[in-house]
């Protein structure tokens, strides 16, 4: 029972049959091969654009790399206080920009309000010799938290950073759940609200090691294949990076494993909150179930073996912040989670029954 992160999952059949038939004959090297190819072809025609398209083998690359190009290393990288490019990529963004400075700004569910970026950029005036220039912003799609920005978020924080001529950057590692959470379509999740630049995420939905960095406008790229290389992510055989990527796309592939995620997420909150005592911290909307447990469920499903994280509560509502012997917890689904585990967990979160106590018949 691992809900820690759809991390612990591996690739799908179709990405492993697909890297199988990538490794006959022989192929040009460093991204020029035929695969490669395909897959910005693919990528035009799901976001109904001519972007430009470098795959790398995670996401810390792709978010560090993507940034580098939108921060100089006087730069400032507005995000919220727990996006994965502030707390948990050991300071990749700075390293790759050269210094740029990531401000983490607060939000409830890590997600960034249009009023706190506004005032952020109101406090950090154009030219000043006192604190790094904003040059970017960043937003997580799904967030930290599971939690999603609508189209109409996108579009109302993306016109704040225009007003100041910042690079909007999504780190979409969870893109694809949170495409088919929405119902839109790529195109209306990014470029069309705003979005400047992608880190579209493959790895956590069925690939093994594959993301894709994709700008919207092709002038914004132009140092993206020099660092690239310079990072040390230019794969020699880069084919079978887009190997991955291409069975990734191909008939929808990853959208049906996005539905299949957010599917069995469905069923682990349900069967949650059928717990005694279990309340969600907020909406599930992805394939994250933030749950607060009392220590009494918590414990019953440790001593199961199940596996989950717990998490920190700060950006809770306040309504919803833990009492006394509770605490948050993160459960994510991946496309491999099935309904045994579900109904397993379920199972060992139960009351324990209460023992009865054995009569002794008394004698003479």
């Amino acid at each position: 029972m691992n809900f820690r992160s759809d991390n612990t999952a591996g690739a799908s059949e179709k990405v492993l049959a697909a890297l199988v038939a990538a490794n006959g004959g022989t192929e040009a090297a460093y991204g020029a091969d035929t695969l490669t190819k395909q897959v910005e072809k693919q990528l035009c025609e799901i976001f109904e654009r001519d972007v430009a398209a470098f795959l790398v083998v995670n996401g810390t690359a792709a978010n560090s790399l993507a940034l580098a190009c939108a921060a100089p290393p006087y730069g400032a990288i507005l995000c919220h206080v727990e996006s994965h490019i502030a707390d948990d990529e050991c300071g990749a963004p700075e390293f790759f920009s050269g210094g740029a400075k990531v401000v983490g700004l607060p939000g409830i569910g890590c997600k960034l309000e249009p009023s706190t970026v506004a005032a952020k950029l109101e406090r950090m005036p154009a030219h000043s010799l006192r604190h790094s220039e904003p040059t970017a912003l960043s937003i997580t799609q799904a967030t930290e938290a599971g939690t999603l920005y609508t189209v109409e978020e996108i579009a109302a924080l993306a016109e704040i950073a225009r007003s100041r001529d910042l690079m909007v950057h999504m780190d979409g590692a969870r893109f694809a759940n949170a495409l088919v959470s929405l119902g839109c379509t790529p195109a209306e999740m990014t470029w069309k609200v705003g979005v400047d630049v992608l880190s579209f995420g493959a790895t956590k939905n069925g690939c093994l090691a594959a993301e894709a960095v994709v700008f919207f406008d092709k002038s914004k790229a132009m140092e993206m294949a020099i660092r690239r290389k310079r990072a040390g992510h230019t794969l020699s055989k880069g084919r079978f990076l887009a190997a991955q990527m291409q069975a990734y796309l191909s008939d929808g592939h990853w959208l049906d494993l996005a539905r299949r995620a957010n599917r069995a997420a469905e069923q682990l909150e349900k069967a949650l909150l059928s717990l005694p005592g279990v309340r969600l911290g907020w909406p599930r909307q992805s394939n994250g179930v933030f749950a607060i447990l009392p220590e009494a469920v918590d414990r019953r499903l440790r001593k199961a073996n199940a596996s989950y994280h717990p998490w920190s509560p700060d950006w809770l509502p306040v309504k919803s912040m833990p009492k006394k012997g509770e605490a948050l917890f993160r459960f994510v689904t991946s496309f491999r989670t099935t309904a045994m585990e579900i109904e397993k967990l379920h199972a060992a979160g139960q009351t324990e029954p209460m023992a009865v106590p054995r009569v002794t018949a008394r004698t003479g």
